[in-house]
């Protein structure tokens, strides 16, 4: 039997996963006590234990995201001699191949960025590739990209090394209690509703995971992560691999590879995915597996297995197929929900949670405690979605699409193709009989640039100089010259009314407004501690 439910607690984090975890932790390094952290079953039986471990860093040009994991990566390393509790975690290094020139430009495009973050990594040749992978075929490579400082950690081993930290702080960790509302009142939460009662609090994360959407539907948040199958397998021992062996990765075969029980391990993103349960993750779904559909995957998973031919002729040990959850853009939802005090999310990580889950945890750790994050969230922000964002076609078509993405070369150009024409503007239709090339912009189809009258637009991804620049060209010139319309649908309006709104916004913005009548006024919004909030006009 679980332990009794207390009748109240300051903060409730929901979801014993890695996240859930990597939040009682800090929560509890932030100096918080009164914290209580409800799983609905067990610790990691969501999707935690059967992640991949990989703790990589390498790929990000977000100063957030390659800080988080950074911070991350030490934090496990220096855990266990905190809390007596292994995190598994092995630095032997990461391999990035690129296969192809697109790759090699990003690359060292990543490469040059993560460098002034205070990441090691260097390009090595083909070569030096099978020096230190010796089982990969590099007959097509271009190079690699070494992270000697990027490993492995055991998923299940870091959540119980976290959470052994929470405890020793005096954070209660129940298991067996299932959340089933967030219960709110006046614009905040007030506590949450549970199988085994009621629990009063001041502050409630959800870090459900894949349950995060349905529950936070419940209060009309709109979190709309979705579960898609993952596939790995694992192959019998191999001669000459051993623990030390370095995680090598080729997206472009789809495939990364790392050892596990003396053989290996050859995960794989395939190119178009299979959501899972779009119309809700059963709530005993714990420790499970998915019906594997070798059909639809063979293809992706022949192409990553050549990538290392010694897999070919090995014995399958084990195939897996379980699911991960993801959002449309391939980002975390994480912070304060809009509208609603104290009512925290982190959840979406889009199969890294156990690489950010430190990051992670701290950052919401600070912003609970003090009142707001002390890194750039924009791109993670939990109020960034509509509620369209959550509707189950949605759901489906993009997930199938952007999990695709996740190995793909992000060449610029790129644009996602499904669950689009949500939003039109007023000038939708004149902006087709001008030959417009669309871009999804917060779900409205906004122009990017302009073929010409009755003229078809194609574009093709590349690094460099466009051939559209010279309509950008025509575009920038026609409105500097003599004049344009431009189409502003997208963005949001804020009516501000009272005796009191001018010297209110004086007081908010940067420049005079409340005098300009008649005039467009560019100005910024700034937050308590002076900085900028928002940027509008």
């Amino acid at each position: 039997m679980p332990p009794s439910l207390p009748a109240r607690a300051r903060i409730v984090v929901i979801g014993g996963g890695v996240i859930g975890a990597s939040v009682a932790y800090h929560l509890g390094l932030m100096g918080e006590r009164d914290v209580v952290v409800l799983e609905r079953d067990r610790l990691t039986s969501g999707t935690t234990w059967h992640a991949a471990g990989l703790m990589t860093t390498f790929g990000s040009t977000s100063h957030t995201s390659t800080d988080l994991r950074l911070y991350s990566r030490d934090l496990y390393a220096r855990l266990e001699a905190e809390t007596g509790v292994s995190t598994g975690f092995r630095p032997v290094g990461l391999i990035e191949a690129a296969a192809d020139a697109d790759r090699l430009h990003e690359y060292r495009r990543v490469a040059a960025f993560q460098r002034t973050r205070g990441l090691e990594v260097h390009e090595i040749s083909p070569r030096e590739i099978v020096e230190r992978f010796p089982f990969a075929r590099v007959d097509d490579l271009l190079a690699g990209f070494l992270v000697p400082g990027d490993g492995r950690v055991n998923p299940v081993d870091l959540t119980m090394s976290l959470a052994r930290g929470a405890k020793d702080r005096g954070i209660r960790i129940i298991e067996g209690v299932r959340v089933t509302d967030v219960r709110c009142a006046r614009g905040a939460a007030v506590g949450v509703d549970t199988d085994q009662g009621f629990l009063e609090c001041e502050i409630v994360v959800n870090c459900a995971g894949m349950w995060a959407r349905e529950l936070g539907l419940r209060t009309g948040l709109v979190i709309p992560n979705q579960a898609a199958e993952h596939y790995y397998l694992i192959t019998e021992p191999i001669e000459g691999v051993t623990p030390d062996l370095p995680i090598f990765e080729d997206p472009a075969a789809y495939g990364y590879y790392r050892e596990e029980g003396g053989g290996l391990m050859v995960g794989l993103f395939e190119p178009d995915a299979a959501p899972w349960r779009v119309d809700g993750i059963p709530s005993d779904f714990s420790f499970g597996t998915l019906p594997p559909d070798w059909d639809r995957v063979g293809p992706a998973l022949q192409t990553a297995m050549e990538r290392v031919p010694v897999t070919l002729g090995a014995g399958i040990r084990i195939l897996f197929c379980g699911p991960e959850s993801f959002t449309p853009d391939l980002a975390p939802v994480v912070g304060e929900a809009s509208g609603l005090r104290g009512y925290f999310v982190c959840a979406g990580l889009n199969s890294v949670g156990v690489l950010s889950a430190g990051g992670l945890g701290r950052i919401m750790a600070h912003w609970i405690t003090t009142g707001a994050p002390d890194v750039d969230v924009t791109g993670f922000s939990a109020d960034r979605f509509h509620p369209w964002h959550g509707t189950p076609a949605f759901r489906r078509d993009r997930t199938t699409e952007v999990l695709g993405t996740v190995y793909a070369a992000h060449t610029p150009g790129r644009v996602l193709s499904s669950a689009r024409g949500v939003r039109r503007s007023p000038l939708h239709e004149r902006h087709v009989a001008a030959g417009a090339y669309f871009r999804d912009v917060s779900g409205w189809e906004m122009p990017d640039w302009y073929a010409g009258e009755g003229l078809s637009p194609e574009a093709t991804p590349a690094w460099g100089r466009s051939p559209w620049w010279e309509q950008w060209e025509t575009e920038h010139r026609a409105v500097r010259e003599a004049a344009g319309l431009i189409d502003m649908s997208f963005m949001a309006a804020f009516l501000v009314q009272g005796p009191d709104a001018g010297a209110m916004l004086s007081w908010l913005s940067t420049a005079r407004v409340a005098d300009q009548v008649g005039r467009i006024v560019y100005t910024q919004w700034l937050t308590d501690a002076g900085t900028i909030d928002a940027d509008l006009t």
